[in-house]
């Protein structure tokens, strides 16, 4: 899928050959080198009404994810899986470029891209979120609400997603003599189980040069975006690009390679964060 770009603001000539002279020392504007994420903050359990929930600034840009469970009926075609729906929105005062109105092919392409990086490498397991097969099951909704942009929703939403997972407590239930499915409102509810954890990781081709997580300055310069999917083993698990811009094998390769390292990185990051969060 590729999304129809926002009114992306313009960047003068004199930022952008800045910004070039930059990157040939091997510098951003932010002080980062080429392949370095922004500095992150992860705090979970901030939705009090939510089963599971985070907030996340990646450099300047913020999302929070909010988690709920409810009973619902499985799919037909996988009657012993519970459901999994992931919804996004740009929220309008996140960014000028952002506008008001039901979710956009942009925001849509966010959903998508997330829902594909848990679905294809099952990083949910699922199954535990049977009741009674092709019956009733847990439907699991994931909403993500971008609150501020400064480029690259794609990696901090799924960071927020995959904090807010971890932070999931599945209620405890009990079935009536009918077969009525009766939550326990005041139980602690049991952790949602995860088979494994992913991270996005978005790259953008400006110029010669490939660099990691960019601002909204450098992707209103780039060419193109890469954004794939890993999961803690360093395997390629989900990938998109946006943009009209054309990789050489080469600079493909490359860009999976420092993504790769990136995405551990991340789950460096994310690790040290929850682990702030629990007082550990």
């Amino acid at each position: 899928m590729s999304a129809t770009p926002y009114r992306t603001p313009v960047v003068s000539k004199v930022k952008l050959e800045t910004i070039l002279n930059m990157y040939r020392r091997g510098m951003r504007t932010d002080n980062r080198d080429l392949y370095s994420p922004r500095n992150l903050n992860v705090q979970v359990g901030v939705i009090e009404k939510a089963n599971g929930s985070a907030l996340v600034k990646l450099g300047n840009t913020q999302v929070i994810v909010g988690i709920k469970l409810g009973i619902g009926r499985p799919f037909e075609d996988t009657p012993n899986e519970g459901v999994l729906q992931v919804n996004s929105e740009l929220v309008p005062m996140a960014s000028p470029l952002f506008e008001p109105g039901p979710p956009d092919e942009n925001a849509v392409e966010l959903s998508r891209v997330v829902d594909r990086s848990l679905r294809d490498p099952k990083a949910v397991d699922l199954g535990s979120l049977v009741i009674r097969p092709g019956e009733k099951a847990w439907v699991l909704w994931i909403d993500i609400y971008v609150l501020d942009y400064d480029g690259n929703y794609f990696d901090a939403s799924m960071l927020g997603v995959m904090a807010a997972l971890m932070n999931t407590r599945v209620p405890d239930y009990e079935e009536s003599e009918s077969g009525e499915i009766i939550i326990k409102k005041d139980s602690p509810g049991t952790p949602l189980k995860l088979n494994k954890r992913v991270v996005l990781v978005t790259t953008a081709k400006i110029g010669n040069y490939i660099v990691v997580d960019p601002n909204l300055d450098e992707e209103a310069l780039a060419e193109s975006r890469l954004v794939l999917a890993f999961d803690e083993q360093g395997t390629v698990v989900g990938a998109q690009k946006t943009g009209s811009g054309a990789y050489s094998v080469d600079e493909f390769y490359r860009a999976v390679e420092i993504s790769r390292s990136a995405a551990q990185v991340y789950f460096k990051l994310l690790d040290s964060a929850l682990q702030k969060n629990q007082g550990g």
